[in-house]
């Protein structure tokens, strides 16, 4: 079964460190556009490893990493051998540290840039902006059914099911019509609550929730009057679909739903960038601002410009980022470069519990990097 892409998973990949620094991180872009056939999907997946030796290689100079990273190959290529299945996936990330027992593979719905890392950290910068970190429920509302789905790596998985079998009209014997029909709108009225409540405490547990209610439009006021207020503020949209649409047709359905609201958050993101950069508070612009923002653990925002990146330099103890070669002010030690210089922001962030936006070309003005904060 796939792992999903979590903010809880993002946290630890964020907070690993390899102790002979030589964890590798290896991802590939599987989409069919790129890798239409099984040979080139083959083709690929070797030339990654063959880079991620050559990698170790430059890395024996510091510190010996060939033995432990061709253990690491070793692994990845008995997992790809065994238990890989293509189905579906269209970016896959790879994470290795045998000489800490720690072995992760993350099949993504999307496709991501190829990349090969050896390092002490995790290359976390490819994964951002390729799933939500937005807790996403589908629930699927009727007079019998009760339904509810969590999105996980863009498919709908069923993880609550309220359904329950009303009466009809040939169960009501002896009753007077009028009293059978306040009956069975009690017994309606009762399961929509039903329904609600389940919502209410998955509700509870998630972070930031969003919702999207498949529900006939004449029973949407009913199953709005049973929802808490939190719930009905997390209610993004309402659709409607066939009473057995399958998990996948469901999805179709609410997708746009799914759109509009990703957009609506980042322009307000980007809105509230924009007022905190012109009054001076809770917002900063620039690679040095934001990292020290982010080592600071003030941004609960990071905003990162599509592409953006270059080299910076880090403190091997403190893990603080810096634009300019030299030492670090708080321990006196060499900084040491790092191509993937968003990384370090981004595991920054991650690890302090914030979330990381990809937003287009130009949005944060001329920053390619920028962050709303806490304080």
């Amino acid at each position: 079964m796939a792992i999903a892409v979590t903010p809880n998973l993002l946290r630890d990949l964020a907070t690993f460190r390899a102790g002979n620094r030589c964890a590798l991180s290896l991802y590939l872009d599987l989409d069919p556009s790129v890798t239409p056939t099984t040979p080139d999907v083959e083709a690929k997946f070797r030339a990654r490893l063959n880079e991620a030796a050559k990698h170790a290689e430059e890395h024996a100079g510091e510190r010996d990493c060939r033995t432990a990273v061709r253990e690491d190959i070793e692994r990845i290529e008995a997992w790809w051998d065994n238990d890989f299945d293509r189905d579906g996936v269209r970016g896959l990330a790879l994470f290795a540290s045998g000489a800490d027992g720690y072995f992760l593979a993350l099949p993504l719905s999307t496709s991501v840039a190829d990349a090969t890392c050896i390092g002490e950290e995790l290359l976390l910068s490819p994964l951002i902006g390729r799933f939500s970190e937005v807790d996403t429920l589908v629930a699927v509302v009727s007079r019998e059914q009760g339904r509810i789905y969590r999105l996980r790596n863009d498919r709908l998985e069923e993880i609550v099911d309220e359904s329950e079998e009303q009466p009809g009209q040939h169960d009501q014997g002896g009753w007077s019509q009028a009293r059978y029909q306040r009956h069975i709108d009690h017994l309606v009225q009762q399961h929509l609550k039903s329904v609600g409540a389940a919502l209410q405490r998955k509700a509870r547990v998630s972070r930031q929730l969003q919702l999207v209610v498949v529900c006939p439009e004449e029973m949407r006021s009913n199953f709005t009057s049973a929802l808490t207020q939190e719930a009905r503020d997390s209610v993004v949209g309402w659709a409607s679909a066939e009473a057995h649409a399958t998990a996948s047709e469901l999805l179709e359905i609410v997708r746009p739903l799914l759109d509009e609201a990703e957009a609506r958050r980042q322009q307000d993101a980007l809105a509230r960038f924009a007022e905190g950069i012109g009054r001076g508070e809770r917002a900063v612009a620039g690679w040095q601002a934001t990292l020290d923002a982010a080592a600071d653990t003030r941004v609960d925002m990071l905003l990162l410009t599509e592409g953006a990146t270059q080299t910076l330099y880090q403190c091997p103890e403190c893990r603080r980022g810096y634009v300019e070669d030299g030492t670090c002010p708080i321990d006196d030690l060499a900084l040491v470069a790092s191509e993937d210089g968003d990384d370090i922001a981004v595991r920054h962030v991650l690890a302090n519990g914030g979330s990381v936006t990809r937003v287009g070309a130009g949005a944060l003005g001329d920053a390619p990097i920028g962050a709303l904060l806490r304080f």
